[in-house]
């Protein structure tokens, strides 16, 4: 970002009785990445405890004194009063800010501006657990922060649209905050920010996780003498102001009486109170046993208070919901996805489980907020520590979906071994397919998956399925075959064909990888008469239909976890120059051009060896091609085995596969000219982007094209050993040039991580539905007009004319005979 283009940020951190913390804190902004003259800092006092020392140990901060104990809520919006910032960022006086806190969050608002508010990711003070990375909302007014306490594994590290940031560390546009009046003051602490962030969401403003901007948080310091019932009685009491005032009328008459009888539940379940513990009887004589005095706990109280304070607090909450209901944009329905898991229990107590479970069947709860949509992922791919790309891909798929859904990864391969996941994992034969599509809402599969779930190509089933065709497999047979016989080939392609050709007739959703690909199945769609009228009135861009989902790349960077490859391989010292090709070797790729280059590249480079990651695939159901051998075949005669050339024999574990990458100074992936490479999608490219890895690659496919376009490496014609070589030298040695290209691919990376490049298949799953053109018709569908008598036989005039000339008397006699039949099953005609 120009500097010229930097907002003035103000910064309010509420005092609440730590001097200390909060000089801490204050003092650690001076090592945020910020020019100083454009950073605001405001320090209110809560009660006037520590005016007089915070004036004196921060000299340049503007000291707000509050007479008495505004609580974080009123006490932000009393520092917001002497903001003069663009921006405002909110943060605990109990956190530190990480060198890149504010600029992140900048990047968001200058990028995106329907984006109202930032979340930053919050981890604990050694940076090893989560504080919050996302949040959730429970239908009966829960905000909660989802993952807190979890280890920071980089898994959180995508952006990502939430309900919610959390107060300890959040940005804010300075106006719109203003125009939302804050934080509820009502609220003292609790929720207040879940409910800024909902009434963001209403009115249309997105609010964005930005994991780059990032604070540490030594969790609730500052409440450590706040009493735990106290802290019930705001949390309870809050989370029925937060609803009332949020939701519609219509979730709010179906909401509010159950949500307070949850409030009781929680009561009397938190004292292990129990109504037969009163010994309640109607006999006079034991009027005076009635009135016995009753022990109730502290923590029970909390709740009943709760209940009774928010009844006080209706009338001022009634204008509050007035003006929030008048300027909603967004719908309940529309919000679900960001509160995650609305229909979550929340707390594991045996008595209020049954109660929470009764209330949403009795008040059909769950016919507002949906229950959790049931998600099959199949993939015929071995799933296990090693893993190649469908399966990696499916796996992924499985793993971003489940944080909004309940998901179910199966594989029919015989191999899974899978390593740990937040989602169901099996490995099935075939006849278990039925029970598992029957359990599903929606089922995404790939491969040859379709062909062996046979109940999905039934004409009445009615599941949801989306098929993943970023793997045009008839393409990759033409060349895999090349050595079988012209029979067998013929054969090979025509069934493969058909198993494309079935998913593209049955599937609701298409995912494919590149915007050369959707040009590619475009046309096999409209071949097969996908493309409706029905559905390009409803869509003219089809993307309802077609989607692309490239392969994607983990958001977090990769981190070195041991030695690999310098001074591991023999013959490969720590200052060689390494040339990684990630992924297998397979007939549509051209390893013996490489190899050649490396032939002509050590006589003027000694120092560049080439390391084959992969020679076996992990799946034993795919064979050894025959240009892995060629390939080995060439190294070794040209003498460059072992000394310029090494080979692993078998397949690197996915998640260490950062170790060799990390050896590596360029990537490279080399094909020959032909139509597999123009629609290809080459997997193994975001590994090296994902590494900063420069790239050589052959030009014609569409990773060629971005590599030219972005400057990411270097692109040479097919099959030229020549160029190649010079190539590979260019980005090896030439260091200027090679940092440009990391700088690029530093920037290129983010649009294919995991969460980002998913996000049709995120979108379509939160809302899923029939293809257009595979709904029963009715009224609201674009219908052919019904045609006269005269212009029947007029069409079927042109059909006999059209029928003898494609094959004659015999051809038109079995168009007759599959008419026939067509009206015995009865099928309509004319």
């Amino acid at each position: 970002m120009d500097r010229a283009s930097l907002p003035v940020v103000s910064v309010v951190v509420v005092n609440y009785r730590g001097a200390e913390d909060t000089i801490t804190c204050v003092r650690g902004l001076a090592e945020v990445d910020y020019p100083a003259e454009l950073l605001q800092v405001i320090v209110v006092d809560n009660e006037q405890h520590d005016t007089a020392r915070l004036k004196a140990e921060l000299p340049g901060v503007k000291i707000v004194p509050s007479a008495g104990n505004l609580g974080f809520a009123g006490g932000c919006n009393l520092g917001v009063e002497y903001a003069t910032g663009d921006v405002l960022a909110f943060l605990n006086n109990d956190a530190r800010a990480d060198r890149n806190w504010i600029k992140a969050a900048v990047r968001v608002f200058h990028a995106e501006p329907s984006v109202g508010a930032v979340a930053s990711k919050v981890l604990d003070w050694d940076g090893r657990k989560i504080d919050f990375v996302d949040g959730g909302l429970t239908w009966f007014g829960m905000g909660y922060k989802r993952h807190v306490g979890e280890v920071d594994d980089g898994s959180h590290d995508a952006p990502r649209d939430v309900l919610f940031g959390t107060g300890s560390a959040l940005f804010v546009r300075t106006a719109l905050y203003r125009g939302l009046g804050g934080f509820d003051e009502r609220f003292f602490m609790f929720y207040e920010d879940v409910d800024l962030g909902w009434r963001l969401n209403l009115r249309g403003w997105r609010v964005r996780y930005e994991p780059a901007s990032l604070t540490f948080h030594r969790h609730h310091a500052s409440m450590s003498t706040i009493d735990h019932s106290r802290e019930l009685y705001l949390l309870e009491r809050n989370a029925l102001a937060t609803l009332y005032k949020n939701f519609s009328d219509e979730t709010l008459a179906r909401v509010l009486p159950a949500a307070l009888a949850l409030v009781v539940r929680r009561a009397t379940a938190r004292g292990d109170i129990d109504a037969t513990q009163l010994e309640i009887t109607r006999r006079p004589a034991d009027v005076s046993a009635d009135a016995a005095p009753v022990a109730v706990p502290r923590q029970s109280l909390a709740g009943f208070l709760a209940i009774d304070q928010f009844v006080e607090m209706m009338p001022a909450l009634a204008e509050s919901r007035r003006i929030e209901q008048a300027e909603r944009r967004m719908s309940d329905t529309d919000l679900v996805p960001l509160m995650r898991k609305a229909l979550e229990p929340a707390y594991d107590i045996g008595r209020y489980i049954v109660a929470h479970d009764i209330l949403v069947e009795a008040l059909g709860i769950d016919e507002v907020f949906g229950k959790p949509r049931k998600i099959l992922v199949i993939t015929g791919d071995a799933i296990s520590e090693r893993m190649a790309g469908p399966a990696i891909r499916a796996w992924h798929m499985a793993d971003v979906l489940s944080g909004e859904h309940t998901v179910r990864l199966i594989t029919t391969n015989p191999l899974c071994d899978p390593p740990d996941s937040p989602f169901v994992v099996e490995g099935v034969k075939q006849k278990q397919l039925p029970e598992n599509v029957a359990w599903a809402d929606v089922i995404v599969l790939q491969g040859h998956a379709l062909e062996m779930a046979h109940e999905l190509k039934q004409p009445g089933s009615t599941k949801i399925v989306v098929c993943d065709i970023y793997d045009p497999m008839h393409l990759e047979l033409l060349e895999q075959g090349k050595d079988d016989s012209d029979e067998k080939r013929a054969a090979d392609l025509k069934s493969v064909t058909r198993v494309l050709t079935n998913q593209l007739e049955r599937g609701d959703f298409f995912l494919c990888a590149s915007e050369r690909q959707r040009h590619f199945w475009l046309g096999h769609l409209a071949a097969l008469g996908r493309l409706t009228p029905t559905l390009y009135d409803n869509d003219p861009t089809t993307t309802s239909l077609l989607g692309i989902v490239p392969f994607g790349l983990s958001g977090k960077p990769p981190q070195r976890t041991g030695p690999a490859i310098k001074g591991v391989v023999p013959g490969v010292l720590d200052s060689d120059k390494v040339v990684i090709w990630a992924g297998g070797v397979y007939s549509w790729f051209d390893p013996l051009s490489l190899i050649r280059a490396m032939d002509h590249l050590r006589q003027r480079q000694p120092s560049a060896k080439l390391y084959f990651l992969g020679m076996k695939h992990p799946n034993p159901e795919v064979p050894d091609m025959d240009i892995a051998g060629q390939t080995r075949s060439l190294a070794a005669s040209l003498g460059l085995t072992g000394e310029n050339v090494f080979f692993n024999d078998g397949w690197v574990p996915y998640t260490d596969r950062q170790n060799w990458l990390l050896d590596a100074s360029c990537g490279v992936t080399t094909h020959y000219e032909h139509v597999e490479t123009t629609f290809a999608f080459r997997t193994r490219v975001l590994d090296y982007l994902w590494a900063g890895l420069p790239i050589v690659t052959t030009s014609g496919d569409s990773f060629a094209d971005l590599v030219e376009r972005e400057g990411l490496g270097v692109v040479v014609p097919p099959e030229d050993p020549v160029a190649l070589a010079d190539a590979l030298e260019k980005v090896l040695y030439d260091e200027e040039f090679a940092a440009s290209c990391r700088e690029r691919i530093a920037v290129v990376r983010e649009r294919f991580t995991w969460e980002t490049a998913l996000a049709p298949l995120a979108e379509f799953c939160r809302n899923p539905r029939p293809a257009a053109d595979r709904l029963p018709s009715n009224g609201l569908l674009v219908r052919a007009p019904q045609l006269s008598a005269a212009d029947k036989v007029k069409r079927d005039l042109r059909l006999v004319r059209e029928y003898l000339d494609a094959g004659g008397p015999s051809e038109l006699a079995k168009r007759a005979t599959g008419r026939l039949r067509k009206i015995a099953r009865g099928g309509k005609h004319g």
